[in-house]
């Protein structure tokens, strides 16, 4: 038995969701702990919080308590046929799956029962008023045999008898990510069973004792994946979240955690408050640092408003709002939405004010917010519009600029809003906001609570000159600092990624470094002159072409263009960039040399008119939709690039004031969506643009401070396992600028965490992974330790996906042939299907501790084109290469995607005629075989032929394959749901099975 000892909570709040700062007392047992121990252990703690524990573990049962809690949650009592229609028509509609029964926890919760009286009355399904009335139940090793395989859960959370918590278990040792795996498998083979109540669950918990982490039930949906058939095992961990207390530190151990997340009121305050069920139907489950943050500025709300007589924290004072440092790219929008949402609960506060710096961040802000929540929120579209709002009292949040605001106030003295109980959200709270502008604002506005936001704070070191002696730091702006995230805590959850950088040299390297550090804070006018001339001689005609064949011999490298995915409905090969530039005649000079180089990218070009294109203390100089400043050769030459863009894409933008706007958004969707390969900048898109496909930032310009890590961090967003980090080029030298801005926003000591090693380091232990794979598990030998050869080539294989950005690394250097690399990527993926099998009845976890790394497998296999390619080169040669059937065979066995075409390809090649068009007989063979083998299903399952048909259509054309909703219910034959001997799910398992095959033969064929 484990010595389970006390864990000392050091400081909590009885309203905080997250514990303020917590100690682990635990002293650890040396002893093996199996997993069915640590599952006992797992439910002996939530017991003693209070969870009721039961004894069910078949849906019979799980149905009767499930109304015992409904009828005790509502205080009422169903007949049977009450409860009949409400559990049909509410709890297991049988058009309906994950999304829909979502919505009705976070939206819908409260329904409608239809008495037998004929009266209607209000169900809730869960209290979020008084989340306390909430019933909290514990089952455990729940049996399911309805669905494609039988299965047996580890641990089910039940609130108010419905599931909507599941963990999955494994023992210590045991790889984390096989948890999710099984938690994969059970969406797939049999949450949807039965009665379908396992997709109800919101929240995932995975853990192997050691680590625990969490994650939102909508997360393997939602994600980009690099399969072209839609998201498979293992390609949304990535998205896995860490638990930590206020000061970020994570709790892992499952002990650990089970104290603080599973702590009744925080369970149930992140159910019930801190989730977002977006428009895209994508449940959103917030981190602990975010939950602190909208805590804290509630909290500093309520304080204030409580202490409305004293000077120093009433509203309209400093003390009545402060700023939460959370580094970019870790949702701060997401944080300050809910932060919005949840304020506007306070009965005694009249509105939200949400303001922006830029006319873009409007938008994208407006955008963001209406993802969220539809109509949450009322947009300025001018500043009559923004009189409009806030004029409307149901118009409670209200996104608008700092410019339009400041117009308002200007043109409308002694507005009745400015008495109002307002609070005052700043995003991006940086120097933009400390001008006359932000004083113009406070003075105007009497009982208000001012907050920011901000991803990299000035303080008195980065502060520079301007601002007034009273407003330099965003601290005498906007008053304490309530919370922190630094991007070192990022990176170390793996919320971002970490940066590779590469400093190319060029021509005039030593001209730049000699002035390099003289131009900061506070430098001369001589300096700046000097800065002046060195940027006239880095628009030297023959290194900006240089530099630009540099982008273009490395462009595949970089942004990995042999990896293919899909993106919002389509298929996607690698990521995209921006080159940032340091002036507008920079970025004319560069989009020109494009155009002159030979090159298959799609380019663009945005700049306007901005008075200083660089400042002195590393802020990034703001660019509006104001072209009209551009002098009149910039602007012709931003038209003519604009005609280019219309031209690729079918558009009619212009740098008009009524079409540049519009051309921006434009350009955001193409970055977004992967459609556009490489954007050329001068300060745009630098800082609040998010796109998950940029994986490249190209620099020519100066960086510093503030605008380095703003201008970084828009490559550092996680999108799947192949992309590892933000890849960073620079053509300055920007080490020094680096290392100092890493420490002002990070740690003296966080260069190694937030930066790459060197390839020298990778590559060295590349090469011991390769000997010590050739000599342990030599080819033609079937391994005995299998488990042993997976973990050794997925290290070589992950090793090998950072290798191939570096420049150094050529294909000569892999320490293996391509026959060799081959044979053991064709073992890898024997070994991989073997234990992917599951045989009828058995309920044990297949590949225990094993992780396949199919992901990158798919960086190094060959594809369909090239497989057509090799017959055709054979049959051109009158068949005489005999090593060509070969290396045919060979391909296909290495390729996770080909295999599955193995036989389709054997037989085309026996059928194929001398002479013929291989890609035109292949069409014709396909099309060919895909009509006998859906019709072949269609008979012997009795379906629906012409709603199968479409039904495939589309799952071939949008590349998944749908497991739930009225489309697969439209295909299948008439059985009732409700049958006794579950023959409906059986069917439907059986069907769903088949078709899958069928789905992953002819997908990309």
């Amino acid at each position: 038995m484990s010595d389970v000892t006390t864990y000392g909570i050091v400081a909590q709040s009885a309203e905080s969701t997250v514990v303020a700062e917590y100690v682990s007392e635990v002293a650890r047992d040396a002893g093996y702990q199996s997993e069915a121990d640590l599952e006992g252990q797992f439910i002996e703690l939530l017991q003693e919080q209070a969870y009721e524990r039961l004894s069910l573990t078949v849906e019979e049962d799980l149905i009767t308590n499930l109304r015992r809690q409904l009828e005790k949650l509502n205080a009422i009592e169903f007949s049977d046929g009450e409860w009949e229609r409400f559990f049909t028509h509410v709890i297991a509609p049988a058009n309906e799956g994950i999304v829909e029964k979502t919505r009705k926890i976070q939206e819908d919760y409260v329904q409608t029962l239809r008495r037998d009286d004929g009266t209607t009355k209000n169900v809730r399904l869960i209290d979020k008023d008084n989340i306390h009335n909430n019933s909290l139940q514990v089952v455990n090793q729940y049996e399911t045999g309805a669905g494609a395989r039988e299965n047996r859960y580890d641990v089910t959370i039940l609130v108010n008898g419905l599931p909507l918590v599941h963990v999955e278990l494994k023992r210590r040792g045991v790889a984390l990510k096989e948890a999710f795996n099984q938690i994969e498998r059970y969406q797939r083979d049999s949450f949807w069973a039965g009665a379908g109540l396992f997709q109800w669950v919101q929240i995932f918990v995975i853990s192997n004792g050691t680590h625990t982490k969490y994650y939102a039930n909508t997360t393997r949906l939602k994600h980009v994946s690099t399969d072209r058939r839609g998201p498979k095992v293992g390609d949304t961990f990535e998205f896995t979240m860490w638990w930590a207390d206020a000061k970020n530190m994570p709790i892992q151990d499952l002990v650990d955690f089970t104290k603080t997340f599973f702590a009744k009121h925080t369970l149930l305050a992140v159910l019930t408050r801190y989730c977002v069920f977006n428009s895209e139907n994508d449940l959103m489950v917030m981190r602990p640092y975010q939950i602190v943050a909208t805590e804290a500025i509630l909290k500093r709300i309520e304080v204030s408003n409580n202490y409305r007589h004293d000077p120093a924290r009433k509203p309209g004072t400093l003390g009545a709002g402060g700023y939460i440092w959370h580094t970019t790219g870790s949702g701060k929008t997401l944080t300050s939405f809910k932060t919005a949402q949840l304020a506007t609960r306070l009965n005694y506060l009249d509105k939200v004010l949400f303001v922006v710096d830029r006319q873009d961040l409007d938008f994208k802000t407006m955008r963001d917010f209406e993802l969220y929540q539809k109509d949450a929120v009322t947009g300025s579209t001018s500043t009559a519009k923004l009189r409009e709002a806030l004029e409307n009292p149901a118009a409670r949040i209200v996104v608008t600029t700092i410019q339009k605001l400041s117009v308002f106030i200007a043109k409308n003295p002694g507005h009745a809003v400015y008495d109002q109980h307002v609070a005052i959200v700043f995003d991006e709270c940086h120097r933009s906001q400390f001008g006359d502008m932000h004083t113009a604002i406070t003075r105007a506005f009497k009982n208000y609570h001012l907050f920011g936001f901000t991803g990299t704070p000035i303080f008195a070191t980065n502060a520079g000159p301007g601002g007034g002696q009273q407003m330099r730091t965003t601290q005498q702006a906007f008053g304490d600092r309530l919370h922190t995230y630094t991007i070192v805590d990022a990176i170390r959850d793996k919320t971002v990624l970490a940066f590779k950088i590469d400093y190319v040299s060029t021509a005039r390297e030593a001209e730049e470094e000699d002035g390099e550090g003289g131009a900061g804070a506070g430098g001369s006018g001589n300096t700046l002159v000097s800065d002046i001339d060195r940027e006239k001689a880095l628009l030297d005609p023959q290194r900006i072409a240089g530099v630009t064949r540099y982008i273009i011999d490395h462009f595949d490298q970089k942004t990995k263009r042999g990896t293919v995915y899909r993106v919002k409905g389509g298929h996607r090969s690698g990521f995209n960039s921006i080159l940032a530039t340091a002036s507008i005649d920079a970025a004319k000079a560069y989009y020109a040399e494009f155009a002159r180089q030979q090159h298959n990218l799609k380019v663009g070009l945005i700049y306007s008119f901005a008075v200083n294109e660089e400042t002195p203390e590393g802020l990034l100089a703001e660019e509006d939709f104001e072209t009209s400043g551009l002098d009149a050769s910039s602007r012709d030459f931003l038209d003519a690039a604009i005609a280019d863009y219309n031209t690729m894409f079918g558009a009619s933008f212009d740098t008009g004031a009524d079409k540049f706007g519009s051309y921006h958004k434009d350009v955001s969707r193409r970055l977004e969506s992967r459609e556009l390969d490489l954007l050329i900048v001068v300060n745009m898109f630098l800082t609040g643009f998010d796109a998950k496909t940029l994986n490249t930032l190209w620099v020519d310009k100066k960086l510093q401070h503030h605008g380095l890590i703003q201008a970084f961090s828009r490559t550092n967003r996680i999108l799947n396992s192949v992309k590892t980090f933000g890849q960073i080029v620079c053509f300055r030298n920007l080490e020094k600028a680096t290392n100092d801005a890493v420490a002002l926003f990070g740690d003296s000591e966080a260069s190694g965490l937030v930066v790459l090693r060197p390839y020298d380091e990778y590559y060295k232990e590349y090469l011991a992974r390769v000997t010590e794979l050739l000599s342990l598990f030599p080819l033609g030998i079937r391994p005995d330790d299998e488990k042993g050869f997976i973990n050794l080539y997925g290290a070589i294989l992950r090793l090998r996906n950072i290798l191939t950005s570096f420049d150094e690394f050529t294909i000569d250097e892999w320490g293996l042939s391509e026959r060799q690399l081959q044979d053991y990527q064709s073992l890898y993926l024997d070994l991989w299907a073997e234990h992917r099998k599951i045989t009828d009845g058995d309920k044990e976890d297949i590949n225990d501790d094993l992780v396949f790394e199919i992901e990158l497998v798919k960086q190094v296999a060959i594809d369909l084109a090239a497989i057509l390619a090799l017959v055709q080169t054979y049959h051109d040669n009158n068949c005489a290469d005999k090593e060509i059937p070969v290396a045919i065979s060979k391909s296909i066995d290495s390729s996770p995607d080909l295999r599955k075409k193995k036989d389709l390809i054997e037989k085309f090649l026996a059928t194929l005629a001398p002479g013929a068009d291989v890609d035109g007989a292949w069409a014709a063979f396909i099309a060919e075989a895909k009509a006998r083998e859906l019709a072949a299903i269609i008979e012997s399952e009795r379906l629906n032929a012409e709603a199968t048909q479409e039904f495939m259509t589309n799952a071939l054309r949008d590349g998944s394959l749908p497991t739930t909703g009225t489309a697969v219910m439209r295909i299948l034959p008439p059985v009732s749901r409700f049958a006794a001997d579950n023959s409906h799910s059986q069917v439907k398992a059986r069907v769903m099975g088949k078709l899958r095959t069928y789905f992953d033969r002819y997908s990309e064929a």
